[in-house]
């Protein structure tokens, strides 16, 4: 009797061994995979190099000149999101919105970034014009959305004397 509690004792003993290994194993494969993933080199410098170089088999052509001075698209985050209310028929509503701008060439990319703080007070001007009835639909968020980069674009073009935003994206819309 003695024996045999002695072998299922050491049965017992050799499955939690055999648990905490597996345990172990998987740890040590999530924590490679995850450093592999965060720690992994990035692929933007060899994106700057081939929007740099000259577009392969581009013929002399107008379209070919045209997206050359166009330049590659680059995207100019809004440093925070836009948070603010809105009226509605039934009760006023609290939105935020993340912004990204989708610009084109470097020369485009930093007159963006030098300008930001207008950028950010004309977005709130349209966003704040808005009504929380219209943002519910799909067809108000588009309107706001186009309203946003025609405000942009107008401001844009008074400072800088050019278009220097090809598109106002939202990246993150919340409506409470």
């Amino acid at each position: 009797m003695a024996e045999k509690e002695l072998e299922l004792e050491d049965g017992g003993n050799k499955k939690g061994k055999m648990m905490i290994i597996i345990i172990a194993a998987a740890v040590l494969v999530i924590g490679g995979a995850a450093a592999f993933f965060l720690l992994g080199g990035s692929d933007e410098p060899a994106m700057d190099e081939q929007a740099m170089s000259p577009t392969p088999g581009a013929s002399d052509g107008a379209p070919a000149a045209n997206s050359a001075s166009l330049g590659s698209a680059l995207y100019v985050a809004m440093p925070r999101p836009f948070v603010f209310n809105v009226p509605g028929t039934g009760r006023d509503r609290l939105v935020e919105i993340k912004v990204q701008l989708l610009v084109r060439g470097a020369d485009n990319e930093e007159q963006a970034k030098m300008h930001i703080p207008m950028i950010e007070g004309t977005l709130l001007r349209v966003f704040s014009s808005a009504n929380a009835d219209d943002l519910v639909t799909e067809a108000g968020k588009i309107a706001l959305r186009e309203q946003s980069i025609k405000e942009v674009r107008k401001v844009m073009q008074e400072i800088a004397g050019k278009d220097v935003v090809s598109q106002v994206l939202f990246t993150g819309f919340v409506m409470q």
